[in-house]
């Protein structure tokens, strides 16, 4: 079952705010009743984006942890008195139009300042460190296509898609014939998603989880760092269009 089929079969299909936690929890409607929970699952290596529709408890199995500790130790996160949005904005909050507006603004924006930064330094230090360290050429290749697979996904985004669910929003009444063609096209985008995910476990594991040799230069050691952010922006960035602008935009059109 793909996921936008498994957010269907689901009722509600919106998180209801304030439920306990427990281990049959999916991941994604942990981190949509608390975003700041992202970055305890970050530490974990929980995927809460394009692996959201899957338990907590399947999610651990996976990664060989112990559901009911993370259970133990989201609760302590609860119980502490902090900021915990991830990064200050509850998607939940959003207009569609104002979330489309906000990812196109922080996320899209992130990405046009980051990928030509990224792209140089994965070819400089492939280029200077490759011979040394074989894996450089492999990262510079997987970078290459990621950031050419998140250009065109959000330049189709921008244009096409949502444009269309800002429309959903704003009007009194959706026709059923939208709602085919949307599904369509968000179960194209959540593929895109998948593969941008795949990508970035690979850098996780050609990287040592973003961690530079002792050797490492500067620009070796700036590299991984900004790998790393980008790995966490990333999660974010999918985490609200997979978890939340997408369901919602299908519920508005009927088309759940």
């Amino acid at each position: 079952m793909g996921f936008a089929s498994a957010i269907r079969a689901r009722s509600p299909p919106f998180l209801i705010m304030n439920q306990p936690i427990t281990t049959e929890t999916t991941v994604a409607e942990i981190v949509r009743a608390v975003p700041g929970r992202s970055r305890l699952l970050d530490q974990l290596g929980l995927d809460y984006c394009c692996g959201g529709k899957k338990s907590l408890a399947d999610a651990c199995r996976r990664k060989g942890l112990d559901a009911a500790t993370v259970v133990a130790l989201l609760n302590a996160l609860d119980a502490t008195p902090t900021d915990r949005d991830g990064d200050g904005i509850n998607p939940d909050k959003l207009t569609l139009a104002e979330l489309c507006d906000h990812i196109e603004r922080v996320h899209h924006e992130y990405l046009r300042q980051e990928l030509p930064r990224l792209d140089f330094m994965t070819r400089k230090v492939a280029a200077v460190h490759g011979e040394h360290e074989p894996r450089l050429l492999e990262i510079r290749d997987t970078f290459a296509d990621f950031a050419v697979a998140m250009a065109l996904h959000t330049e189709e985004e921008e244009k096409l898609v949502f444009p269309a669910i800002r429309r959903l929003g704003s009007a009194a009444a959706v026709s059923d014939t939208s709602a085919a063609p949307l599904k369509t096209t968000l179960e194209k985008l959540e593929s895109d998603h998948d593969r941008a995910g795949s990508a970035l476990e690979r850098l996780h594991a050609l990287t040592d989880n973003f961690s530079p040799p002792e050797w490492a230069c500067n620009t070796f050691r700036a590299l991984y760092d900004g790998l790393r952010e980008l790995d966490w922006e990333t999660h974010q960035h999918v985490h609200k269009e997979n978890n939340v602008l997408f369901p919602r935009a299908l519920a508005t059109c009927g088309a759940m």
